[in-house]
């Protein structure tokens, strides 16, 4: 995708539909449904083998994706809210669950991620956190501040990241 395209347009996720995808340990895609496929616009040999980050949407922050990563590495799930873009100039929102896929000795053997319809509700309420984010991160704090931010924000709201996530969700 080219990194210049405007991704104007919102794609609608149907109320029941899910979006799966599986990646290996580097988080290349090995597995796609085809409503991730429909969604995105794409075909299978635009997305296999290739990072997971090829849709990633430049209004998502990038500590989300930091601290993503940080909870699978430890066979923990995590839930979050991502906008994404797709091949054809659009973008969807999600709200994603990723695990880990384990072998039968427990070891990591790639990360799988079920998505569903974002609640619009939770989205309204995420956009400006994920704005302020962005605009940290962009200002030469880094991640870090972005970080910062965000246990800010939970500590005020005295909960904790999955709470703050889950109930966003819940409406």
């Amino acid at each position: 995708m080219s990194s210049n395209m405007l991704y104007n347009h919102q794609k609608e996720i149907g109320d029941e539909a899910f979006i799966t995808t599986k990646t290996d340990l580097k988080g290349r895609i090995t597995y796609a449904n085809r409503y991730f496929l429909d969604i995105v616009n794409a075909k299978n040999s635009d997305l296999i083998g290739k990072n997971h980050n090829v849709v990633r949407h430049l209004d998502m922050p990038k500590y989300v994706f930091k601290l993503l990563w940080e909870r699978i590495k430890k066979k923990e799930e995590i839930f979050a809210f991502v906008k994404n873009a797709t091949f054809d100039g659009g973008y969807y929102w999600v709200f994603a669950n990723v695990t880990s896929s384990l072998d039968e000795n427990g070891n990591i053997i790639g990360y799988y991620s079920v998505r569903r319809k974002a609640n619009p509700k939770a989205v309204e309420k995420i956009i400006p956190i994920y704005q302020k984010m962005l605009e940290l991160e962009k200002m030469g704090g880094g991640m870090e501040s972005s970080q910062r931010y965000i246990a800010d924000l939970l500590a005020t709201h005295n909960t904790t990241y999955d709470r703050f996530i889950n109930e966003l969700q819940r409406g």
